[in-house]
């Protein structure tokens, strides 16, 4: 067995030699002046926020609130005021070809009595500049409250971020055929212009995308009324006034080859209002109508059926008719009555039994 070792205190000379060899050799460095749990607590009062609990949710409810703002701006979900200087009415085509006065005194004075209620939408067109894409009327009519008050006119305005001519076209007709029916004349134009100023490859192109929604044959009628536009819509002064009735004539008349001649009499005719300008296009398109339509090539002729030799109703029901066909001699049965396979075949013995007994 072990002895043990009986431990005993060091006396004052040991200690004396103790604290003399420590005080030879001091430890260097911030490791040697605090223990390792010193330092971990040292470390995280330093990273603490030491400010209020009601400060710091201050702060992160500001900054999600700044971080939505911006997500709402960037989707156009944000109402905001710009003054009028800075928005581009014309920056697409309107596809309003008129406004009517009564109906824009009667909008200047709803938004005087009750402010603008509906905002306008622009583009963001950079550089502290927008491109307005619907709202051409509410615009009209605040520029014209801001000039009879003096007073730099504003609107309140969603911004949507910058997107291809094509949807801002198609965003603009959009918001007036809900709030403003557009003439079928107005729906042409539109698409027309559209395709000229290069949104679009081809008017057909343009109605489809900017007419998406319409039927088949809605955009098929807004088709012609595109043509009509792009024949004869630097002549014409009251297109918006045409029918659809008028206008598909128009068109029918400029596909089969009367462009020239509806352009002549408009530059020639001058006429002072819609009634008038409509006589001089349907005297056009009465002489067009009246013009004999050559016959048709290709395909059989159609050959017309000789008239019977003799005919007859047999007690079954059924009609018989004897014709002649140049060398054929032809027999129909019109209704047979339910004339079965077996009794033609006796039918038509019997006929050449007669012919051949002469």
């Amino acid at each position: 067995m072990a002895r043990r070792r009986t431990l005993e205190a060091p006396d004052a000379r040991a200690l004396a030699e103790i604290e003399a060899g420590f005080a030879a050799k001091p430890a260097s460095g911030p490791a040697a002046l605090h223990a390792p749990i010193a330092q971990v607590a040292s470390e995280a009062a330093q990273g603490r926020d030491a400010r209020p609990a009601t400060d710091r949710a201050t702060e992160a409810r500001t900054t999600a609130e700044a971080a939505s703002w911006r997500d709402a701006r960037a989707e156009g979900r944000v109402i905001e005021t710009l003054p009028l200087e800075r928005i581009q009415v014309n920056h697409l085509t309107r596809d309003r070809v008129e406004t009517d006065a009564e109906a824009m005194e009667e909008l200047v004075a709803s938004i005087r009595a009750n402010g603008q209620r509906l905002p306008i939408e622009v583009m963001d067109l950079g550089e502290g500049r927008y491109g307005l894409v619907s709202g051409w009327r509410r615009v009209r009519a605040l520029a014209l409250i801001g000039t009879e008050d003096g007073t730099p006119p504003v609107a309140r305005a969603i911004v949507r971020p910058a997107v291809e001519a094509g949807a801002a076209y198609a965003a603009m007709v959009e918001e007036n055929e809900v709030r403003a029916q557009l003439t079928p004349y107005e729906r042409g134009r539109i698409a027309a212009v559209a395709a000229h100023l290069g949104a679009f490859p081809s008017m057909e192109a343009a109605v489809d995308a900017i007419f998406a929604a319409a039927s088949k044959a809605k955009r098929s009628k807004i088709r012609s009324f595109a043509t009509v536009h792009y024949e004869l819509g630097d002549l014409l002064t009251h297109g918006r006034d045409l029918t659809e009735a008028a206008g598909l004539r128009l068109a029918a008349a400029i596909r089969g080859g009367f462009a020239a001649k509806l352009r002549d009499v408009l530059e020639q005719g001058a006429p002072d209002d819609a009634a008038q300008e409509w006589v001089l296009l349907e005297a056009v398109l009465d002489r067009m109508e009246e013009t004999p339509k050559p016959a048709a090539r290709g395909g059989r002729p159609r050959r017309e059926t000789p008239p019977p030799l003799a005919e007859a109703v047999l007690p079954n029901g059924a009609r018989a008719v004897v014709r002649s066909d140049g060398a054929k001699l032809v027999l129909t049965l019109d209704g047979q009555g339910g004339l079965s396979e077996s009794a033609r075949r006796a039918l038509a013995e019997r006929l050449l039994a007669a012919l051949s007994e002469g």
